[in-house]
């Protein structure tokens, strides 16, 4: 595994990471702004996902078709994303387009035409995106889990509310790009083939004049942590279960990581084997670790007739009270062969290593190579995973229904 990472911070705040992979004949960046939902104003909910539909609707000298054939003519994959912190736009192409493409790419943070004539195409597919949530129960059942787990502004859906997004209006999107979108804040990684002295100087020359501006910080408030029942006719019931963790950047993440992989994370995995596998109660069962930047936590979620539900959350919650006994070390072992198999094969996508740089850095301040994150995993012991359980059992529940009937949250009973 190659172990350099190179990294720039530029004066106006700006910051480069570039983890070389010449193997490959290809490169890939992504670019995060800190324009996250987490910024969005309290009525203006899924301002940020409009605000990333308009930006690439024509940047720079380019209107939006000329942007289109510009970067179809290099032959960039690319995709967007908005999570709470960040607007996210990545990339990937021949190692020789790359230059030109981040060139395009900086106009979009830069220099956005975000036209009035296009406000509401990009409207009504904001408003499609909605209508196919509440299409779908499992993503509206996890969508409040997290809005009830994490302190607000930090659980926000990035698909925002339809009434927002009905009146969202061309001065809030100029507002919200002129105060959020800022070098100082701004993180793009870039990981494939290339030539470290030549990407330096090209984003130096595309993003170096870029004026900074004060950043702006959420007012945090308390999670409403509650047992929480969404009525919906169906003969299907839809759980959602969090609790508590340690964000990515505390010393115990790994550890915490782990206890969930065994929780979770293929058939032998504890929640499958007990809550399909022998009692037959679900059809669907999950859980994994999400991190913000100051916060963490474990999401739960089952899918289940709506005759079993009440059954499949008393065997869930004692399952996840079960954990804080300890994990056994073939179930350890088991784990960390499939988090090296996902270390093996991240190492082959210059895609999700850029992106696995640029979040790095946005929550530790500096990246770690797959290398030192192959040192952690096999630091991970059954010692020391038990004894982060004894410190932090799964506990202070959020449970979120959607179905026909509410349940009653009853710790203890399997």
């Amino acid at each position: 595994m190659n172990p350099t990472i190179h990294c720039e911070t530029y004066a106006n705040g700006l910051v480069l990471l570039a983890e070389p992979m010449p193997w490959l004949e290809s490169a890939a960046f992504t670019l995060l702004a800190p324009a996250g939902c987490a910024f969005e104003p309290d009525d203006r909910g899924g301002l940020s996902e409009f605000t990333c539909e308009m930006t690439l609707r024509g940047a720079g000298t380019r209107d939006s078709r000329q942007f289109i054939h510009d970067l179809d003519l290099l032959g960039v994959e690319r995709s967007d994303a908005v999570t709470e912190a960040h607007i996210a736009y990545s990339g990937a192409t021949l190692a020789g387009n790359l230059l030109r493409a981040l060139a395009i790419y900086a106009d979009v943070v830069r220099a956005p035409h975000v036209p009035d004539d296009q406000l509401e195409a990009s409207r009504l597919a904001l408003l499609q995106d909605l209508r196919a949530v509440e299409d779908d129960p499992s993503e509206k059942t996890m969508i409040e889990l997290r809005r009830h787990h994490y302190p607000a502004p930090w659980g926000r859906p990035p698909q925002g509310e339809v009434a927002a997004v009905e009146a969202i209006t061309l001065e809030d999107i100029r507002r919200h790009v002129a105060l959020h979108f800022h070098p100082n804040g701004t993180i793009l990684g870039v990981a494939g083939n290339f030539n470290w002295p030549a990407l330096k100087e090209a984003v130096g020359e595309y993003f170096g004049d870029w004026e900074p501006v004060p950043t702006v910080v959420p007012e945090e408030k308390p999670a409403a942590r509650q047992t929480t029942h969404l009525a919906h006719e169906s003969s299907q019931t839809h759980i959602g279960v969090a609790y508590p963790s340690v964000p990515y950047r505390h010393p115990d993440y790994f550890q915490a990581w782990g206890a969930v992989g065994v929780l979770s994370g293929g058939m032998s995995a504890r929640l499958f084997t007990e809550l399909r596998e022998r009692r037959g109660l679900c059809y669907t069962v999950y859980a994994v670790h999400h991190t913000v930047r100051d916060h963490g936590g474990v999401f739960c979620y089952s899918a289940t007739s709506a005759e079993r539900a009440q059954e499949t959350l008393d065997v869930l919650l004692a399952e996840l009270n079960r954990l804080a006994q300890g994990v056994q070390e073939e179930e350890l072992a088991r784990l960390k062969a499939r988090i090296k198999s996902a270390l093996i094969m991240q190492q082959e996508s210059s895609t999700a290593r850029s992106g696995s740089i640029a979040r790095e850095f946005y929550h530790l301040g500096r990246a770690r190579g797959l290398d030192e994150l192959a040192r952690l995993v096999d630091g991970l012991t059954r010692q020391s995973i038990n004894q982060y359980l004894r410190k932090h059992p799964p506990s202070d529940f959020t449970v979120v229904t959607l179905g026909p009937e509410k349940l009653e949250v009853r710790i203890g009973v399997s």
